[in-house]
């Protein structure tokens, strides 16, 4: 899973509680501009940094109870802590767990472990290890990165969709990646991944698609988190390199499109929100000032 440390620009933010910080310059009064999130349930993988933490603070910031899956403990604790203290209303619930780790029976059973209903699943957890081409490439870092980030959407929404199907409610948000639109030189166990994860997706919806249970797909482009410390292996100048010359996205602005996905009206399902940094226009075709 993605478990990265947060940019300093994800992990200031001390805002007001909100009905719906996406929602503050509409017409609030007219139900059909949003749906309001508050009082809700979600689960929240990779929830210890990067844009796991940046969505679990909006949630928390819309008045939703949080459970927090991540396998950093002390990260978990920490970030409960913070949140009921500035969201006094709201319930943050650490669960630490690796999914690569935990048996069929076990994840079934998540829901039962959770002191309220998971109305939202967001499959953030995820990674990149190393950008060797394929006659290069680790198979133990392969394996990690394929069970991460397509066994751990699986799994997860497999625990909580039959839930969701039998309420006829509830909100999948798969966090996948320009990678799952295109591929690229030196990111083919990555971008193979995200391709899964964007089929995983688009399948899930048409399995879902007799019940009122919506599934949405956030795919961002150069967004600057530690995501790519990981993938580096902690080659800080490889990161720096990177991002030189131009200015990529950061987590908020991934978690401000979950939001917005998650508040359209009940008429609406939004499958794909793609983004990118404003000097990129594909994956690797960035533009860089210097």
């Amino acid at each position: 899973m993605d478990y990265a440390s947060p940019s300093p620009a994800s992990s200031g933010s001390s805002r007001p509680a909100l009905t719906n910080p996406m929602a503050t310059n509409l017409r609030t009064s007219d139900a059909n501009q949003f749906c309001s999130l508050q009082g809700q349930g979600a689960l929240v993988t990779g929830a210890s940094g990067g844009i796991g933490l940046a969505i679990v603070e909006r949630l928390a910031e819309c008045g939703v109870n949080v459970c927090i899956v991540a396998r950093r403990v002390e990260k978990l604790n920490e970030l409960k802590e913070k949140l009921e203290t500035r969201y006094p209303d709201v319930t943050i619930f650490p669960m630490q767990l690796d999914v690569s780790k935990t048996s069929e029976e076990e994840m079934l059973k998540m829901p039962e472990r959770i002191p309220f209903q998971v109305d939202i699943l967001v499959n953030n957890a995820g990674l990149a290890l190393g950008t060797e081409p394929v006659d290069t490439n680790s198979i133990s870092d392969a394996m990690t990165v394929v069970n991460t980030n397509i066994m751990g959407v699986v799994a997860f929404t497999r625990a909580f969709s039959s839930g969701m199907r039998d309420r006829d409610r509830g909100h999948i948000v798969n966090i996948s990646s320009i990678a799952g639109h295109e591929a690229y030189i030196g990111g083919s166990i990555y971008c193979a991944t995200k391709h899964a994860v964007d089929a995983f997706t688009r399948s899930a919806r048409h399995d879902l698609r007799n019940s009122k249970v919506r599934v949405s797909s956030v795919s961002p482009g150069a967004v600057r988190t530690d995501f790519t410390m990981t993938r580096f292996k902690g080659d800080a100048d490889a990161e720096a390199a990177l991002y030189r010359g131009f200015d990529p996205m950061i987590a908020d602005d991934v978690a401000d499109q979950v939001i917005y996905a998650l508040s359209r009206p009940m008429r609406t399902q939004v499958c794909d929100i793609i983004s990118l940094a404003n000097a990129q226009s594909a994956a690797r075709d960035i533009h860089r000032g210097d």
